[in-house]
């Protein structure tokens, strides 16, 4: 059926009423369903070369309902219209007849129901039609018709008639003598107006001419009287005639994805109306119309330009669904809240802030999305858990004190050498460097910049009067940083890239500013950014308004850029659906072959989405100096005035429940203030005290952790147990580990070293990691040198050494162990030398820091060359899934997903851009191939091989690594990329360029096609390819790259699907936790 809301809509079950009673009707009726020889009841032939032969069995005289569909049928068998005189209900549908068989013509005298979809009609015998004088049901879908024989006006019983997805012009005259029709389907087709045939069906209750080229409707449509469900979707309807409205029984009316404006006043004449979809449509304003229609029951105005709803929506007290996402609503009537017998509402992708009192009267709504809206009051995090909630926080904001705490976090990021922390120390401490102009301000002598000690974080009076505080974050510019950068990354902040005018050039755009921009849009879509040039000073007038306006125009064009690429993929898509299914599915060397609509509407959806959260880059440029205080001040007022801007940081002045502050006091005061981080159950028996129940802490923690106060990483399978709430030692221990320093690593070594002799000069015991570390006098500086030099070099390090770095931040072995655990569960590093759940028996443990790892590729092993373990050779298949990733490809993502990996794997040798292991007696490896150029995209691959019979285990050996993987990828929303499986013959051709198998396929069964082997294809509903069961009975599938080659199936498909959908942008971490 047409219509893009289809899947969601309830009411589809009604265009199909008449089909169900004639199922109920025919299920005491004798019946018998055949399959072609070697076949199986159900399967599909139509991929199979030959035509498969059926033989009718005996004494099948009295059966009523024959089924031969599904069988790859290109004649009927011998005989079966003599056989069959009591036969009612014929089924061929999914089959290759080119015509109606001449055996039907025989059953013409008793048939009453005649299914021949999804077959290669091109022609309807005129002979054959005209005989068929009995039948009631006649289904003709999903063929190649482009026109129907004048006969059919001789089947003057016919009740329902389907001839969608067809290509038909016109209809025949002879049409509307058929006064019994109550059911007619013709959408997806060519008609270029509406059939006036159909005008003269007084009896017709059932119409669906979707997906057709209407343009417009005739005014006499008033004389289908009887019309009960009209489906009108896609038909490019500008307007309705008044006629229209005279459609009195009308029930159900599909009118999306047209181009209508407003509604005819007499809409509301049609008072039986229980169903009325809008969707997709031009409407600017509710219309009035809809008011009275009181007995409404599902109403649809999704993707309009709808800026607001009267308070009379109220009246349509019946109403149970209601959906309002992705129009231009800021605000919802009070009125709302009386629908309270709504159970689906929808209102995400709109500009709603505010949600109206006593929202938790609508208690009874199961379906709720409200993403995609700059929520205030209650904060989005509340809505986001459900009505329950919302109820629950507007009760408690009722009976408490709130008061407002205006909060932002500020995010400094920049190039090394930008000057991020003179200008952080400048804006926070109210001094300048040098004195200038007199000013009364705090003047300090010119003097060398201080040096970044690492990622910093400051709060910030910014305006005492108001109570505004920036939490200011310094993120540091050196590489080393970049494995944990993205981790102070957040929702909700304001982004200040920092750019030293003094340095840049053109050039050198990408690296101090494009690449900074990409990062933040892909972890924090639709992010406010503000770009700050300094060392202002040092340029010229006319030369920093040239290399200001260079940085405006690059970021114009990068930004323009990226939304064009993302256009062309959306168009492509929808190219796509614009084209029919089956033609679609004809050839392999279609865009998207053979996905299904509903899996091209859920990817063009995401490609909108990131469309649509675009980054909100404020311009121009501004330049300042850290030795002019008027520059200073004037980039204070600017940080103030954006901050302040209500459109921009609406969250800024929300009024918080007191539960919410307390909650906030509760984690800073002793004892839990002293500790590095707290459990989740530890904030929740906080939460208790402050009078927050377990389930509404979440939205508690996560407001917290946008306005920078702690950290909570809700969406995090490994860190979700955990809330940062002492930043300044969490951010010192990181800072150890990536400063990338020797001289002042080995310094805190010394310093360290210099603490445990003295603690033994006391007599006191200092735990270290067994085996006991060696000695004050073994623990020379030059093997201190040596270890340094290990770690910058190869990223490893013993765990005593480890503890002497972090002192004294540890006081005890087991501080030790569970920093180590955090560590790892952060994705910086894994122990070496521990297997699996087994302690280490007294051997030293070493740590591995993959981002420091400087060798290129890890050393090859034999299997490498197609040899296995023993250097016997076999013939091996390559099994290789690839992600590629076209605008931007995370800094951190290979280094963290080494680490993630490493339960999984064993044997393993490391190197910058790849990582050989086995799963078991299996080899893996895992590679990343950065862009060579602007037009190449960076790729990361997973690969394996094995013998064709075992293949099953290269597949039970990437697939863990694949589903790693895809949960690192759901920290980086804004992010797109695509995930292929390539052609194991191209890979061992050596091809340069082989062939991506797409990551989705489609739903339901398809005709013949030259890309399927022998067999035929059953494929899953939806998901990727990865997600999805490998379909049954399909062998081989031809390389489009290259005709003659057939590529197994196996190696293609997974056996059992991945758990987690490679493109699935699904929040993997739990919601609620039970005890």
């Amino acid at each position: 059926m047409a219509g893009t809301d289809s899947g969601n809509l309830k009411t589809v079950r009604l265009w199909r009423d008449a089909a169900l009673r004639a199922r109920k009707l025919r299920s005491n009726l004798r019946q018998l369903t055949l399959s072609a020889a070697g076949g199986c009841p159900g399967t599909d032939q139509l991929d199979s070369p030959d035509a498969p032969q059926l033989v009718l069995p005996a004494n099948i005289g009295d059966i009523e309902v024959l089924n031969l569909g599904n069988n790859g049928l290109e004649e009927v068998p011998d005989g079966l219209g003599s056989a069959l005189g009591s036969l009612r209900v014929l089924v061929l549908r999914r089959n290759r007849f080119a015509r109606l068989p001449p055996a039907v013509a025989e059953l013409g005298h008793h048939l009453t129901e005649l299914d021949v979809s999804h077959n290669r009609l091109s022609v309807l015998s005129a002979e054959v039609v005209s005989a068929l004088r009995e039948l009631r049901k006649l289904n003709l879908s999903h063929n190649q018709l482009p026109a129907l024989p004048a006969q059919l006006g001789a089947l003057i019983h016919l009740e329902e008639l389907d001839v969608s997805f067809n290509r038909l012009a016109h209809l025949p005259d002879s049409l509307s003598c058929l006064s019994r029709l109550r059911a007619v389907d013709v959408d997806h087709n060519q008609l270029t107006a509406f059939p006036w045939q159909l005008l003269q069906l007084a009896a017709l209750e059932e119409l669906d001419v979707s997906s057709n080229r209407l343009r417009g409707l005739p005014e006499d449509i008033s004389a289908l009287r009887a019309l009960k469900i009209l489906w009108l979707s896609g038909t490019e309807l500008g307007t309705l005639p008044s006629g229209f409205c005279e459609l009195a029984s009308l029930e159900s009316l599909m009118l999306d994805n047209n181009g209508l404006q407003a509604l005819p006043a007499q809409f509301s004449r049609l008072q039986r109306l229980k169903m009325l979809n809008l969707s997709s449509n031009l409407l600017q304003e509710f219309p009035a119309a809809l008011l009275p229609l009181a007995g409404l029951e599902e109403l649809y105005l999704s993707r309009n330009q709808l800026t607001s709803v009267p308070s009379l929506i109220s009246g349509l007290g019946r109403l149970l669904t209601l959906w309002l996402d992705n129009n231009r609503l800021r605000y919802l009537p009070d009125s709302i809240v009386e629908l309270t017998g709504l159970e689906e509402l929808v209102l995400q992708g709109n500009q709603i802030a505010v949600l109206p009192d006593n929202f938790g009267q609508l208690s009874r709504v199961g379906l709720w999305k409200i993403k995609d809206n700059p929520l205030i009051q209650p904060p989005y995090e509340v809505c986001m858990k459900g009505i329950p909630y919302i109820a629950a926080y507007q009760k408690e904001l009722a009976h408490s004190q709130p008061a407002v705490q205006p909060r932002l976090k500020l995010l400094l990021m920049g190039y090394k050498a930008a000057g991020k922390t003179l200008l952080r120390h400048c804006l926070t401490e109210d001094r300048v460097e040098g004195n200038q102009g007199g000013e009364d301000k705090k003047s300090h002598p010119p003097s060398p910049p201080p040096v970044s000690k690492g990622i910093e974080v400051t709060s910030w009076t910014a305006d005492a009067s108001r109570g505004l505080r920036f939490i200011v974050y310094d993120l540091a510019g050196d590489d080393s940083y970049e494995v944990i950068q993205p981790f102070f990354l957040s929702p909700g902040a304001l982004y200040v890239l920092v750019v030293n005018l003094a340095t840049y050039e053109p050039l050198r755009f990408p690296t101090t500013v494009g690449s900074f921009l990409h990062r933040v849009g892909a972890r924090v879509p639709h992010a406010v950014v503000c770009i700050v040039g300094t060392h202002a000073d040092l340029c010229g007038e006319q030369e920093l308004e040239e290399k200001c306006l260079d940085i405006h125009r690059q970021i114009a064009l990068q930004e323009k850029h990226d939304a064009e690429g993302l256009s062309r993929l959306a168009q492509v898509v929808d190219e796509a659906l614009a084209r029919d299914f089956e033609l679609r599915s004809a050839s392999p060397h279609a865009a998207y072959y053979g996905v299904s609509d509903k899996n091209l509407r859920r990817r063009k959806a995401h490609f909108q989405y990131l469309l649509n959260h675009r980054l909100q880059i404020l311009s121009p440029v501004l330049p300042v100096s850290c030795r002019d205080p008027r520059q200073l001040q004037r980039l204070r007022d600017k940080l103030l005035s954006v901050a302040e801007h209500r459109e921009i940081f609406p969250n800024l002045h929300r009024v918080l429940p007191r539960s919410w502050q307390v909650l906030e006091e509760l984690h800073f005061q002793p004892p839990q203030a002293q500790r590095l981080w707290l459990s989740w159950w530890d904030s929740a028996r906080l939460g208790l005290q402050a009078g927050l129940t377990e389930d509404r802490l979440q939205s508690a923690l996560s407001y917290l952790h946008e306005s920078g106060k702690l950290l909570y990483f809700e969406d995090s399978p490994a860190l979700k147990e955990h809330v940062f709430h002492n930043l300044s030692r969490l951010i010192d221990i990181l800072n150890v580990f990536f400063q990338r320093d020797p001289s002042l690593l080995l310094h805190k070594l010394l310093l360290g070293t210099s603490g445990e002799g003295e603690a033994e000069n006391r007599g006191e015991s200092s735990p270290l990691m067994a085996p006991p570390a060696p000695s004050q006098d073994a623990l020379r500086a030059t093997q201190l040198h040596h270890y340094v030099e290990g770690f910058l070099l190869h990223g490893l390090l013993p765990a005593h050494v480890i503890r002497l770095l972090l002192k004294p931040h540890i006081q005890a072995q087991q501080d030790l162990q569970l920093l180590l655990e955090l560590l790892e569960k952060m994705g910086l590093c894994y122990c070496l030398n521990k297997a699996k759940g087994k302690p280490l028996n007294g051997s030293t443990a070493w740590y591995k820091f993959p981002c420091y790892v400087q060798n290129e590729v890890p050393h090859a092993e034999a299997w490498i060359n197609g040899t296995n373990l023993a250097g016997q050779s076999f013939v091996a298949e390559q099994l290789q899934i690839e992600y590629s990733f076209p605008f931007t490809f995370p800094p951190s993502l290979f280094a963290r997903y080494s680490v993630q990996i490493n339960s999984h794997v064993v044997h393993r040798s490391d190197g910058k851009l790849q990582i050989f292991a086995y799963r078991g007696k299996v080899p893996v490896v895992v590679s990343y191939r950065p862009a060579k150029g602007v037009l190449q995209p960076d790729t990361l691959s997973i690969a394996s091989h094995a013998s064709l019979p075992n293949i099953w285990t290269a597949w039970q050996a990437i697939t863990p690594l694949v589903e790693e993987l895809n949960v690192l990828l759901q920290e980086w929303p804004g992010l797109h990329y695509t995930v292929h499986i390539l052609c194991s013959k191209c890979l061992k051709r050596g091809s340069p360029n082989p062939h991506a198998f797409p990551g989705e396929m489609c739903s339901g069964v398809k005709k013949q096609s030259p890309l399927w082997g022998d067999g035929y294809q059953r494929v899953a509903a939806k998901g990727e390819l990865l997600s999805q069961p490998r379909p049954e009975g399909v062998a081989e599938i031809i390389c489009p790259k290259n005709g003659s080659e057939r590529v197994n199936v196996a190696l293609v498909y997974p056996p059992t699907p991945t758990v987690i959908s490679p493109c699935s942008k699904k929040n993997v971490g739990e919601k609620h936790r039970n005890q």
